[in-house]
């Protein structure tokens, strides 16, 4: 018998940026616990494993840099609480901050890595240290023989809004020309950092992706925790062979991003 990708049942994927525990570590450990058994693949970003030696920069994303306030072993802890599953660190800022994806370990994980789409891998900025390099973050799954990929992303902060730039342009580009090469269907999922009408978003459309947010409705994907007008920053795209299920914002704060749920 022939098994489609398609036609995969209860595949759960919960992408989150967790503003490095700052919502309240044990709010945040609290959700794992929560969904963690019925959840395949969590897709994080703005995780530590480890402060820095030297710390030199006030500022991080605009905002006061808090170690006190921060899960600086964010990347352990999270991953201890989930024995269930494997763990995939990939930093884009000092080794030591960036993206994390856990996948259950029932799950054949055939390739796992990243490709640097702003700056380079050990890019250090001056200035705000939210102006460092960017990564995305790839697994890839053996599903009933065929590959299906994951794709983990957390999009370039200016300090300018959410809006297009050069760099976000070609940050767009460089995400699609990896995608393309991809076999077999994928999700992309993330803090973009971007808002729904730039180009740098609309590109991934055209490129002939599913925007969820879109599709559903969504009009914020923030919580409380995040006091400004513009409440989009988190998508999830997918390749139109998918079965979405279900696709949905959870409603838990424990973090200024809210949690996205897709149910393939």
């Amino acid at each position: 018998m022939e098994y489609r990708i398609d036609r995969i049942a209860n595949m759960k994927i919960i992408t989150l940026n967790t503003w490095g525990g700052r919502a309240g570590k044990e709010n945040l450990l609290a959700f794992f616990k929560k969904y963690k058994d019925a959840t395949d693949l969590f897709c994080l970003q703005e995780i530590w494993s480890a402060p820095p030696e030297d710390m030199k920069w006030e500022n991080a994303g605009g905002s006061k840099f808090a170690p006190d306030q921060t899960m600086m072993y964010g990347a352990k802890e999270i991953s201890e609480l989930l024995p269930d599953h494997n763990s995939y660190f990939r930093p884009h800022f000092l080794d030591k901050y960036g993206l994390m994806v856990l996948v259950k370990k029932n799950l054949i994980v055939v390739e796992e890595g990243e490709e640097f789409v702003y700056r380079h891998k050990g890019y250090i900025p001056e200035g705000d240290a939210g102006g460092h390099a960017r990564n995305i973050q790839y697994v890839t799954l053996d599903i009933n023989g065929k590959p299906f990929t994951v794709v983990n992303f957390h999009g370039l902060w200016t300090g300018k809004g959410k809006t297009d730039s050069e760099d976000r342009i070609n940050q767009s580009k460089k995400i699609l020309e990896f995608t393309e090469n991809l076999s077999g269907d994928f999700v992309l999922c993330g803090d973009f950092n971007l808002l729904p009408e730039t180009e740098s978003l609309k590109m991934f459309e055209v490129s002939g992706l599913r925007n969820l947010i879109k599709e559903y409705g969504v009009i914020s994907t923030r919580t409380s925790h995040y006091t400004k007008d513009v409440k989009y920053a988190d998508y999830i795209f997918t390749t139109k062979g998918l079965d979405v299920k279900d696709f949905r914002v959870l409603p838990e704060e424990v973090s200024d991003h809210a949690a996205l749920l897709l149910e393939l």
